[in-house]
């Protein structure tokens, strides 16, 4: 096995699985092993896309510990050393295999995932998997559509899926739900921001005024007259996103890993064919956010994008 062709969260899944056996002393690395690290993985894709099949949490943890118990396990002197089993080291080829027909660059743990379904019943994690409605064409819909048509082409993939739901704030639906207070006094800003959001070029407002006084209750504001449909037509049914700049920065420690983030965020807005306004708070904050040795900063990528009117803005 090639640990290189690997991402992070999928070794990382690989060696979790690996202790979990040495502590449950068990004589091999089962694929069992390997669906229960890959299900209980902090921060990682497998328990999003359990939640997106609505998959029944509790029988499939009941079933699992059940699979867990029943291996055999080694006393005495033996006990620690694990070797993977035979059903173990051809889910590993099995996973290079999908990495290859989906045209990704690295095995992640979604091709892991897939591996292990097409174990089918004869081993312990297929049977579990097919016991609760997990087949291949379920997962490989939920899997494009968390996936979003991306390609797996860096060893830390999942910061770059469903961006905009993790880095963005989706001021619409939070209009819709009746969580912003209602906007007083600012009707002659959100005329005129509404204004510049109608016109053909040119048509990315900044506000501007000192901290506090009230720009992003005007965001609010044109989000809940959306909602209510008293905008015009070339804004009713826009989704109205707040971008937000610490989350986007927090834990971008490599270089490049910030503007692949900023760059998948961005990519959803455009792909939404303008359905999506993004609002930046604070905008001058994207001046150098980022930046590290030989990498561009937020505003060098948002640049391009507001000069081609790909991208509808407010800041």
């Amino acid at each position: 096995m090639d640990t290189q062709k690997f991402t992070e969260k999928s070794l990382s899944a690989l060696e979790n699985a690996h202790s979990d056996a040495v502590r449950r002393k068990n004589s091999e690395l089962s694929t069992v092993h390997l669906l229960s690290a890959l299900t209980f993985q902090e921060n990682g894709l497998v328990p999003r896309i359990f939640e997106k099949m609505e998959l029944d949490s509790e029988k499939f943890t009941q079933a699992l510990e059940s699979s867990l118990k029943s291996l055999p396990t080694l006393s005495g002197s033996s006990a620690g050393r694990v070797g993977a089993s035979g059903e173990m080291n051809q889910a590993l080829v099995r996973a290079e295999d999908e990495a290859k027909k989906l045209q990704d660059e690295y095995v992640s743990v979604e091709h892991l995932l897939l591996a292990l379904t097409e174990e089918g019943r004869k081993g312990p994690a297929g049977k579990i998997l097919a016991e609760n409605g997990v087949t291949r064409e379920r997962l490989m819909g939920t899997i494009q559509d968390v996936r979003g048509g991306q390609r797996v082409t860096s060893q830390n993939p999942e910061e770059t899926y469903e961006a905009l739901e993790k880095y963005g704030t989706n001021l619409s639906q939070r209009a819709r739900d009746g969580k912003l207070d209602p906007v007083i006094g600012r009707d002659d800003e959100i005329r005129r921001v509404i204004q510049v959001l109608s016109r053909r070029t040119k048509n990315n407002p900044v506000l501007i005024g000192e901290p506090g006084v009230g720009k992003t209750a005007i965001a609010e504001g044109l989000a809940q007259r959306i909602v209510r449909n008293d905008v015009p037509d070339s804004l009713k049914n826009k989704k109205l996103v707040s971008l937000d700049m610490g989350a986007l920065i927090a834990g971008a420690k490599y270089r490049g890993e910030f503007e692949e983030r900023l760059k998948a965020v961005l990519k959803e807005v455009v792909d939404s064919d303008g359905q999506i306004v993004l609002f930046i708070d604070e905008l001058h904050t994207v001046v150098g956010a980022g930046k590290t040795e030989g990498s561009m900063d937020a505003g060098n990528l948002l640049k391009p994008m507001l000069a081609r009117g790909e991208l509808h803005c407010i800041g």
